[in-house]
């Protein structure tokens, strides 16, 4: 096999919808897991209000979680070596039980 079909059969084909294209704007995470799956609640919290609302719901398996995370730490250095240190804000008193199990955000 030349270079040129390895290359194009490890080629994945995305497609981004115009109902996904704009995003959702999440200011918080809360991840749960069990045994088989982890799950990542992407909510939004609004100055003033006590309560957080939901987006966007994603459910993966461990293995799953782990290359995100590994994803997400490579992306991150790359911003850091090209736009310096991201500053770590402290967020003042946000609830991290928003009625379901314990989260970590």
């Amino acid at each position: 096999m030349t270079e040129e079909k390895k290359k194009s059969s490890k080629q994945i084909n995305i497609e981004l919808g115009e109902d996904v294209c704009e995003g959702i704007f999440s200011n918080l995470a809360i991840i749960t897991h069990s045994n088989t799956e982890f799950v990542i609640d992407f909510a939004r919290m609004m100055p003033g209000v006590p309560k957080a609302r939901v987006k966007s719901r994603i459910v993966m398996t461990p293995q799953h979680a782990k290359r995100l995370m590994r994803a997400l730490n490579d992306n991150i250095a790359k911003f850091e070596s090209n736009h310096g240190p991201i500053k770590d804000i402290e967020q003042p008193g946000l609830p991290m039980n928003l009625g379901g199990p314990t989260a970590q955000a």
